[in-house]
């Protein structure tokens, strides 16, 4: 929030002590005075708890009950300032960095260097923190606590910014297109989408977060690396770009989801002219599902696995999954009734859907030539995106432990002089730092290797970074919540960051592979490479 006025007019300590009536009543809040008499008849704890502190300096009082943010829709309260006093609590501006120890990644804390940022990326993180700040985090408090979708608004925002294809990495799917914060498509690199992703992953709504792009993300680039039609992959990408229409990756079913081949049961059979498929089957826990218009969808075909481009329409039915996070995602079981589609939607080649599915997923060791469409993207894996979003939002969640256990005060003193606490705050603060220093390693790496390079040298090594930035994740919110007790597990309020992580955070740990089966992944692709050594 913005700062609070700093008033001229100022007033003594025995001036305000005189005010401690229902008739007059003021308080002290880090050394602003608030002239809270008629402001007390609606106050949610009643008038009581006011008179208990009136009169006097409420900052210890207040700091314990609520968040200073609060404080910003009662400026018009203020009436003055003590004398000889200035306010002491540092308010993050739109769009400001934290002062907060440890609550910003290292490049961008004053003194330190990074080999890795230069002054585009700086430019492009602080355009998205203010996008955040401004735009995103109001729109994504108001529909997750709604259980509605991203409205269709912020959507044409985020497309008139220049975000959306941002989104999907760098590639050629850029050059020709207004980017966000004047970012030139032949400049933009893996970094810039790191920090893109990690600013707008700060948007205190994890369900938000998915809703907002999340089928774009990993639904879109199938189409605009492997349909082949030319006609349909222009038209789709660029319905999808311009914000016209949505997209979700149609993979989970019931029967399976991390295994793919020998869970998938919807079937699609090519009818006798060879014109189009008829698909029957369903989804489950699709992303976007609900409000989606196009579904990339993973079918059983003759031979083998393929991928389909499935339009919805007619046979084309989804229903909402309610899940621990909020409706803001659009989380689906979708069911697909005798549905007509054309081969021209077909991506990739018949009975060899696995290699578009892995592709995306960046899961194994790719034996196949990468596609070379025109417009092909380097999109990145759904694994180094989810990762790029936990990091950054475990983060979150320490700077809100290091605030809390500052302001907290149990047996007269503050949280943080306990050792316990103290403990807990350098583990979480390890694990975040080491997260992020592996992150950028990578991310470096996918800088300087082409995709097929990636997809052989950094599958692995992704799989194992996910496993420990979503492990970090569990630590965090274990102890994160036991620093703020019953307030870490209260909606609304105080401890609401809190709540809402650690009721989500687990999403990450599912989605895109589960914990087991990507650290298992990851130590076979070694072994595959060979041990030759002996002790």
């Amino acid at each position: 929030m913005d700062p609070l006025p700093i008033p001229s007019k100022t007033f003594t300590l025995e001036e305000v002590a005189k005010n401690n009536t229902e008739d007059s009543l003021w308080i002290i809040i880090d050394s602003l005075i608030y002239d809270v008499t008629d402001f007390s008849l609606s106050h949610p704890g009643g008038v009581h708890v006011l008179l208990q502190v009136a009169g006097q300096d409420a900052t210890r009082d207040f700091y314990s009950m609520h968040r200073h943010e609060v404080l910003s829709k009662y400026r018009s309260l203020i009436i003055g300032r003590l004398h000889n006093k200035t306010p002491q609590v540092a308010s993050r501006g739109i769009g400001a960095l934290s002062t907060v120890p440890y609550a910003e990644p290292s490049w961008l804390v004053p003194l330190f260097k990074s080999p890795y940022y230069n002054d585009s990326h700086r430019r492009l993180q602080k355009a998205a923190r203010e996008f955040t700040d401004t735009v995103m985090r109001p729109e994504a408090i108001r529909v997750e606590e709604a259980g509605e979708i991203p409205s269709r608004e912020f959507f044409a925002r985020c497309c008139e910014e220049g975000i959306t294809p941002m989104r999907l990495g760098p590639g050629k799917h850029l050059r020709g297109r207004k980017l966000f914060a004047g970012v030139e498509a032949e400049e933009f690199d893996y970094f810039h989408e790191l920090v893109l992703n990690q600013e707008l992953a700060m948007s205190h709504a994890r369900a938000f977060n998915d809703g907002f792009w999340g089928g774009l993300v990993i639904g879109l680039p199938p189409v605009l690396n492997f349909c082949k039609n030319q006609e349909v992959r222009e038209r789709v990408v660029e319905e999808v770009l311009r914000g016209e229409k949505f997209i979700a990756l149609a993979i989970t079913e019931a029967f399976g989801g991390s295994d793919v081949v020998n869970g998938l049961r919807t079937t699609a059979v090519k009818s006798e002219d060879g014109k189009h498929y008829v698909v029957n089957g369903t989804k489950k826990w699709i992303t976007n599902g609900t409000f989606a218009d196009y579904f990339t969808t993973a079918v059983k075909t003759k031979k083998g696995l393929s991928v389909l481009l499935i339009p919805r329409g007619e046979g084309v039915e989804t229903k909402q999954i309610k899940t621990s996070y909020s409706s803001s995602a659009g989380t689906a079981f979708v069911t697909f009734d005798n549905v007509i589609v054309p081969v021209e939607n077909l991506l990739g080649e018949e009975d060899q859907g696995i290699k578009v599915i892995l592709s995306n997923f960046n899961q194994y060791i790719i034996p196949f030539p990468i596609p070379t469409n025109p417009q092909y993207a380097n999109t990145s894996s759904e694994r180094w995106v989810m990762t790029c979003a936990i990091i950054r939002v475990t983060r979150l969640i320490i700077e809100e432990c290091m605030k809390w256990s500052n302001q907290r005060y149990v047996f007269g003193k503050p949280l943080i002089t306990q050792p316990v606490i103290r403990a807990k705050l350098a583990r979480m603060i390890s694990l975040s730092e080491s997260s992020q220093a592996w992150l950028e390693n990578i991310t470096h790496q996918m800088c300087h290797m082409t995709y097929a390079q990636q997809s052989v040298a950094l599958a692995g090594p992704i799989a194992l970074l996910k496993t420990f930035a979503t492990r970090a994740a569990h630590d965090v919110a274990d102890d994160a919540v036991q620093i703020w007790g019953g307030r870490g597990l209260t909606k609304g309020g105080m401890g609401r960051v809190i709540e809402s992580f650690a009721r989500t955070y687990k999403f990450d740990a599912i989605l895109g592979g589960s914990e087991e089966i990507l650290a298992d992944l990851a130590v076979r692709q070694a072994a595959k490479q060979g041990i030759k050594s002996v002790l």
